[in-house]
């Protein structure tokens, strides 16, 4: 019994394995080829420490990526989202980098299969002791 189920399964196994990839590859160009970006420039809330000087250019803009379906990125409302890069923790003079953090409603992104990232998703200043 266990030899014919192994030899039925492994009979013809080429054109088994060549019909799994094109499903999979089918599957995957479907689900994928409806997904687009959206990018839209928002204004960057740079939280600075108080014994630092920023020497560098202080970032005031961030593009955020929205990316999902076309019929549902363009119904985002941008002003819904706040972008904040925060110093606050700088303990020594330097170059210091700190990640973007997007604040938003999550509940209102995940359910409709939307994900939304900063550009560039950290920033960096040079710092100097006042």
């Amino acid at each position: 019994m266990k030899n014919k189920a192994l030899s039925s399964v492994l009979q013809n196994w080429i054109p088994k394995i060549f019909s799994f990839l094109t499903a999979l590859f089918i599957v995957l160009a479907v689900r994928f080829m409806n997904v687009n970006d959206r990018v839209v420039t928002l204004p960057l809330d740079v939280i600075l420490p108080e014994d630092y000087t920023a020497v560098s250019l202080v970032p005031d803009t961030v593009d955020a990526v929205i990316t999902g379906s076309d019929s549902i990125i363009y119904l985002v409302d941008p002003s819904a989202i706040t972008a904040t890069a925060d110093f606050s923790a700088v303990a020594a003079p330097g170059i210091v980098r700190v990640p973007v953090s997007l604040e938003y409603r999550d509940d209102i992104y995940t359910r409709d299969g939307l994900v939304v990232s900063a550009k560039p998703s950290s920033v960096r200043i040079l710092f100097e002791e006042k």
